[in-house]
């Protein structure tokens, strides 16, 4: 476990501050925050409602179940179970720090913004994925770029984005095949 720790501090510092740019710097901080991404869920909405009707109050029902229960997961059980700090707070270990962002006072494992993020995309990675005739693959790379994110502004250690992302699959993924079985959400097409 003690080498695996060491590999999540090394690969830290690696992309906190090895693979630091100008424009990650400028652009990182934003693609991080919530806030940034309203215009995308504004079209989300739309798009539901434009293609998929009465469908789209059961997919809204079943994103908005998906993040309660993966937020929940994340920052009431996970981080009050684990209690990890923020690689921010590590000032007693001196672990080098390039914070683009305000630390935050909670813990750090796992990772809310991957755990939400990865639910939200592995619930439309299976529920629209019959409706859009393929896969969405690039919902996987805009919740990893999030995540990634969350390690380069200085908050998580890349075990905490991981971890999470794959809790916020797994709870999207269940969720929105759920909702295919019982047939909330059609299998395609009408």
């Amino acid at each position: 476990m003690e080498w695996l720790l060491e590999l999540d501090k090394y690969l830290f510092v690696l992309i906190n501050q090895s693979w630091e740019t100008d424009w990650q710097n400028f652009l990182l901080p934003w693609w991080r925050n919530k806030l940034f991404w309203i215009p995308l869920y504004i079209f989300l909405l739309f798009f539901l409602f434009q293609n998929l009707g009465r469908q789209a109050w059961y997919l809204i029902i079943g994103l908005v179940l998906t993040v309660i229960i993966a937020d929940t997961l994340s920052s009431q059980v996970m981080k009050k179970t684990i209690r990890r700090p923020r690689p921010c707070h590590q000032v007693e270990e001196q672990l080098p720090v390039h914070l683009l962002i305000p630390c935050g006072s909670g813990y750090s494992f796992t990772s809310s913004h991957a755990t939400n993020h990865f639910g939200v995309s592995g619930f439309l990675f299976f529920a629209l994925g019959r409706w859009l005739g393929r896969r969405p693959w690039w919902l996987i790379l805009w919740a990893a770029s999030i995540a990634y994110a969350q390690v380069y502004v200085g908050v998580h250690y890349p075990l905490d984005v991981i971890a999470g992302g794959l809790l916020g699959w797994l709870i999207g993924s269940l969720l929105a095949r759920a909702m295919l079985k019982t047939g909330f959400i059609a299998r395609e097409k009408a």
